[in-house]
């Protein structure tokens, strides 16, 4: 399934693309005009240059690249992070350095990945008590090796 997306692209970079015919997301890129440095535990907030218009009843999830968190210990916060529908500003990535070493980020490099998601919206319907379950209650750890 495809869907339509608008998109401003004010980066002199090309625009979000699938690297492969299986692909779920696309690559976003720094849209810098002078490189970011990272100390250990450094977060912040990096521009793309990107702007969308994202169908009503979908989102735009940014996620981590597993080699940019692998290779130098950089992932995005908020993960996922959601593009809600009616937001029209730049999209942005929040990036951490969680190595133990100082990373530069340029401009131009692919810091975070795109995914396109339908969205389902919830009625809350009151009730007094809810049905049970086996599991009931139990979590954080409930249902893992006893």
């Amino acid at each position: 399934m495809s869907i339509a997306i608008q998109i401003v692209n004010k980066s002199h970079h090309p625009l979000p693309q699938y690297a492969t015919i299986g692909a779920s997301g696309m690559d976003l890129r720094a849209n810098l005009d002078t490189p970011m440095i990272l100390e250990p535990m450094d977060r912040v907030l990096v521009p793309t240059g990107l702007f969308l218009a994202i169908p009503e009843n979908f989102e735009a999830q940014i996620r981590p690249r597993s080699g940019l968190a692998i290779k130098q210990g950089l992932t995005c916060l908020n993960t996922p992070g959601t593009i809600d529908a009616d937001y029209r500003g730049e999209l942005k990535v929040i990036l951490i350095n969680l190595s133990k070493e100082t990373q530069t980020i340029n401009d131009g490099d692919r810091i975070a990945q795109m995914v396109f998601c339908a969205v389902d919206k919830a009625i809350f319907e009151t009730v007094i008590e809810l049905d049970t379950t086996i599991r009931g209650a139990g979590g954080f750890g409930h249902t893992g090796k006893q």
